[in-house]
């Protein structure tokens, strides 16, 4: 799917964005190849377009200045990456742009937090958000998905598609490829879900204690990272869950890259992932789920911030559920982690010296349950018992030795 940001006769830049190119994972800036005028559209924005093909051609300026590109390139290629674009010096994104100009702000009232000083949206919504007058509390696009005791909400709903006058709302691209690859992925692998419950009590018990801490380093901690953590351990140790089928061969991988979904409203959902968590500290792992999260949000998510997973997280507890399964899994994957709604529940805990016969007693306890669905032609239940039982294990028995 495609949107225009000039029309056809309209003079253009070297570098400016001419559209937006909607893919199944990200949406990608098209940028002019030079100065001059944009002659033809040869692609409509309902129009499927493949890697490579030419989307519109730009009459090259007659008074080219020093540097510009050759005249004879004179089409942009839907394949092309994005490139950045300048204000006063400043590199900023298509959505950040449009913040400045929507509150009239300039970009030298606020230091960017991105890569290389770069401003991002959340670095806007801060500054919206500290300014007199503004809402307590305000939106922050930075909020981790999978976050499951808070909603992250908006500054701006999500863009719905125009409803039709028979009541049909036209699928997205994004909607059109998750039920393809939905579809594909239980048609190709017999899933199976096995169930255990987690007491977070410890996690949580940590978290009071640091995320103070890390707010103040503008990081924000939430359960997800622990779970994140959790995973990168027991993939490693049970690498069979961390694989990807082929009909003559399992193929093991040496990362945990750990895809989170993304809850983007009526928009659908992305799995931005983290690669090689197996390596990162709790610290690192919150700060680039905040990251990535972030940008999925405010659609400025790169193509490789959505490529290379080798294991999901799907945090529907979010929603306030309880239990899902079986969940479809994020083919080639051959497995996917359930996380539901975590409360506080009144369960027999062990108590040394409790009085009771075997040690117990009534306790209250921060509970969830956790899934895990796999592809059964690759895992059995064993393999997929043993590193539910890793990751619950890690959770339950948290200390502040865990994750260094």
């Amino acid at each position: 799917m495609l949107r225009w940001c000039k029309a056809a006769g309209d003079a253009v830049r070297k570098d400016e964005p001419l559209l937006e190119l909607e893919t199944d994972k990200v949406t990608v800036e098209i940028a002019s190849p030079a100065t001059g005028k944009l002659a033809e559209i040869l692609k409509q924005p309902t129009d499927e377009v493949e890697p490579g093909q030419i989307l519109a051609r730009v009459r090259v300026a007659e008074t080219s200045a020093p540097g510009a590109a050759d005249p004879k390139r004179t089409a942009a290629a839907a394949s092309a990456p994005s490139p950045t674009s300048k204000e006063g010096g400043e590199v900023l994104s298509p959505a950040v742009r449009r913040l400045l100009n929507e509150h009239a702000l300039s970009p030298q009232e606020m230091k960017g937090s991105g890569r290389h000083g770069r401003i991002t949206v959340h670095d806007i919504e801060r500054h919206l958000d500290q300014r007199p007058g503004a809402e307590p509390g305000a939106a922050a696009p930075g909020a981790d998905a999978g976050d499951a005791d808070s909603t992250a909400k908006m500054r701006r709903p999500a863009a719905v598609a125009p409803v039709a006058a028979d009541g049909r709302v036209p699928h997205s691209a994004v909607r059109r490829r998750v039920a393809e690859h939905m579809t594909r992925s239980l048609a190709q692998a017999p899933h199976v879900t096995t169930l255990f419950e987690a007491d977070l009590t410890r996690v949580q018990a940590h978290r009071a204690r640091h995320a103070p801490e890390y707010e103040r380093q503008g990081i924000r901690l939430t359960l997800t990272a622990y779970f994140v953590a959790a995973c990168a351990r027991a993939l490693i140790a049970h690498p069979s869950v961390n694989a990807t089928f082929h009909e003559d061969a399992l193929e093991l991988h040496p990362d945990a890259n750990i895809g989170v979904g993304t809850a983007l409203g009526n928009d659908g959902l992305i799995v931005p992932v983290i690669h090689q968590a197996q390596h990162l500290s709790l610290v690192q792992l919150a700060a680039r789920l905040g990251q990535l999260v972030g940008a999925a949000r405010a659609g400025r998510l790169a193509p490789q911030d959505v490529r290379g997973g080798t294991f999901t997280i799907s945090n529907h507890g979010v929603g306030g559920s309880l239990l899902a399964a079986p969940i479809v899994i994020n083919q080639p994957q051959v497995a996917i982690l359930g996380v539901g709604k975590v409360e506080r529940r009144v369960c027999v805990v062990d108590v040394p010296g409790a009085g009771a016969p075997n040690g117990e007693a009534i306790g209250v306890r921060t509970m969830c349950y956790l899934t895990l669905t796999i592809d059964h032609r690759a895992i059995d239940a064993f393999q997929a018992n043993g590193f539910l039982e890793h990751v619950v294990k890690t959770l339950e028995h948290w200390s502040e030795d865990s994750v260094s």
